[in-house]
């Protein structure tokens, strides 16, 4: 059984940064995709970053340029660097792993199996 658990979420002022992490367990976590979703208060969930088996990155508009998707493999983590954060960064971030190994990436939930609880990031203005 595979676990996310995240941490690094807090409350910053705009234009501010976080680190979020992301700890997976599992023996295979190299093999897959890892991708960071959010969910603002009232809002439907929606996509931010995936980076893939081989360390390539994809982002949302949204974040382009202003956040950067990385992964350790030797701690099996993956983190979220968030720069220039703004009220509309304002959410809880969830990570998720990939379904299939050696995947390209993908930024619909439906192909992420597991899933972590979250970590709040709240952005004052």
């Amino acid at each position: 059984q595979v676990q996310l658990v995240e941490s690094g979420g807090g409350l910053v002022q705009t234009g501010g940064s976080l680190r979020l992490s992301c700890a997976a367990s599992g023996s295979t976590w190299n093999t897959y995709s890892m991708g960071w979703f959010r969910q603002a208060p009232g809002k439907e969930r929606e996509f931010v970053a995936w980076i893939n088996w081989r360390g390539a990155a994809y982002y949302a508009e949204s974040v382009r340029g202003r956040f950067t998707i990385s992964r350790d493999n030797a701690k099996t983590t993956v983190y979220l660097q968030m720069s220039s954060l703004k009220p509309d960064d304002t959410a809880l971030y969830t990570c998720a792993q990939g379904r299939v190994r050696y995947a390209v990436g993908s930024v619909r939930a439906t192909d992420y199996e597991y899933w972590g609880q979250g970590t709040h990031v709240t952005v004052s203005s």
